[in-house]
């Protein structure tokens, strides 16, 4: 593809950059457009692997039938198959009528698959009987039916870990990486971060009529470009966001103001700051818990050295109360005076604070932090916690906050 048309493409669709790795990724969606090939796009969550799928089916043959975009992450795992497949009147409880389902009403056109590494493994042998013979039944249904959909999938999941871990299946990601293409991390695109943060800038200064838009110092800039960006393109947004309207007094960032938002990237990563749960696509596994586990166990971390900084300050001060020990602590002697129980009581009280952060607990409480700072909204809120909706989802059930 010569220069031109790469450049109306991106034109087109919006796109910001010059990077060799996106150029590639570019060039090879228009490849295979015209063809059926299954394409499978990889990429670490927020590089916008959302746009190579509307592009592919724009240039198709199958550009004037119908597009469906589908967050496989998002759709509970009891009712995925009826809404990917359809379901009978009466297939379960609620199944008022007939559901065509996407394969259905999408027949002749294509269906985008994000998230295909969350499918549950059942729908995934639905999924791979499609591909090969282009069948599929409804749910409650014997009838064999038959549809003609493009699929192209997308995930932020390394496959090859899912499939080691009995989470995938190898047969039908062959079927899906018929084409693969890699969209590359924020932090690997170089001066396109800078293209992109003054993209954002305009944006938000046009839609909110501001006399003047954000620049970046020379400074400012080296900055950006060897910070990691663990959220990739959709934290550059929300941070040129916040900042075109947070910043009052100056419309040009420096590196000072950056530091005030977390953008600073660590002597030890070289151009990197490492955050829990932020893996790249190279190191994520499929374990979305285990990230937020990691999570869970940082913030306890912090709670507990802070217990133990109050009741060291506690102690200096005034003497232990030995009635809020716990059960297995030892009595002491009753010629101890407080001076002699106060080092031997810290340890106790420790272990006591330690043992009642409990996993569970601190779980719960994260996810209620969450659901309360986005106000119930549960993609938000899962994205803040770095796990599908329908990981959330489950958790929400299994501590009973759908009543709270």
């Amino acid at each position: 593809m010569d220069s031109k048309e790469l450049q109306r493409i991106k034109a087109r669709y919006g796109i910001v950059g010059n990077c060799e790795a996106l150029n590639h990724a570019l060039d090879t969606a228009l490849q295979v457009a015209n063809t059926d090939l299954s394409v499978l796009i990889t990429g670490e969550s927020g590089v916008g692997k959302e746009i190579l799928p509307r592009l592919i089916h724009d240039n198709s043959l199958r550009r004037t039938r119908k597009y469906f975009a589908i967050n496989c992450g998002s759709i509970p795992e009891g009712t995925i198959d009826s809404e990917l497949f359809g379901h009978e009147k009466g297939a379960f409880t609620g199944a008022i009528g007939e559901h065509a389902g996407y394969f259905g009403v999408a027949d002749g056109g294509t269906l985008f698959l994000d998230e295909v590494g969350e499918l549950p493994i059942s729908t995934q042998a639905r999924l791979l009987r499609v591909l090969e013979t282009g069948e599929y039944i409804r749910v409650g249904a014997s009838e064999v039916r038959k549809t003609n959909v493009r699929i192209v999938a997308a995930t932020n999941v390394n496959i090859q870990n899912a499939i080691r871990d009995g989470k995938f299946r190898e047969d039908l990601f062959f079927r899906l990486s018929t084409i693969p293409i890699k969209m590359p991390p924020l932090r690997e695109r170089g001066a396109d971060i800078i293209l992109l943060f003054k993209k954002f800038a305009m944006e938000v200064a046009a839609k909110y009529q501001m006399p003047q838009y954000l620049t970046l110092t020379p400074e400012a800039e080296e900055v950006m470009k060897r910070y990691k960006w663990p959220g990739n393109i959709r934290q550059l947004k929300n941070l040129t966001e916040q900042l075109s309207i947070l910043l009052r007094d100056t419309r040009i960032v420096t590196p000072e103001i950056l530091s005030e938002y977390e953008i600073w990237p660590t002597i030890e990563e070289q151009g990197g700051l490492v955050r829990v749960g932020h893996a790249s696509s190279e190191q994520h596994s499929y374990a979305s818990e285990r990230e937020m586990l990691f999570q869970m166990m940082n913030a306890m971390h912090n709670e507990i050295n802070s217990l133990k900084q109050q009741l060291a300050t506690i102690q200096q001060n005034a003497p232990v109360d030995l009635s809020f020990a716990p059960p297995s602590a030892p009595s002491m002697p009753a010629h101890h005076t407080p001076s002699d129980a106060a080092p031997d009581a810290t340890p106790y009280a420790e272990e006591y604070v330690e043992e009642s952060l409990s996993i569970d607990e601190q779980e719960k409480r994260l996810i209620i932090k969450a659901l309360e700072k986005n106000h119930g909204r549960r993609k938000k809120a899962a994205e803040e916690l770095h796990i599908s909706e329908r990981t959330l989802y489950r958790k929400i059930k299994e501590y009973g906050l759908e009543e709270e």
